[in-house]
């Protein structure tokens, strides 16, 4: 698992701060904003071609990844506002709000509903509590 922890500013001024989100000469397709309640589990699933980053801007967040067909437990990190994590094709992933959350994800593939949905597999990483 890739994380990159507490993002600093790359400017800062009396005007407020500059972020240097990514700048690894990635192409990204889209750009998703998802806000989530707390207890609200995300993603279950990996993808086949799809790589994307998570930036977490608010709240707090279970991460789990592991490899597509793995059944072992995955890798567990807690994000936490200004960690951003890396997740390549064919890598499970799910996570889960610790508390009311917002993130952005910037995907490397389209996210048409058609070409996400092929490009999709899905598993249970995270359980759902009943």
């Amino acid at each position: 698992m890739r994380i990159i922890r507490n993002k600093k500013s790359l400017f800062v001024d009396a005007r407020g701060a500059i972020t240097n989100l990514l700048d690894e000469g990635v192409v990204i397709k889209s750009i998703l904003l998802t806000s989530s309640v707390s207890g609200a589990i995300r993603a279950n699933h990996y993808h086949k071609k799809d790589a994307h980053y998570v930036y977490l801007v608010s709240g707090k967040m279970e991460w789990r990844e592991r490899s597509a067909g793995d059944m072992g437990e995955g890798v567990t990190e807690i994000l936490q506002p200004g960690d951003m994590v890396f997740t390549p094709p064919m890598t499970e992933h799910a996570s889960c709000a610790l508390a009311p959350s917002v993130f952005l994800a910037f995907a490397t593939e389209p996210r048409s509903r058609e070409e996400y949905e092929a490009d999709t597999v899905r598993v249970s990483l995270i359980e759902e509590k009943a």
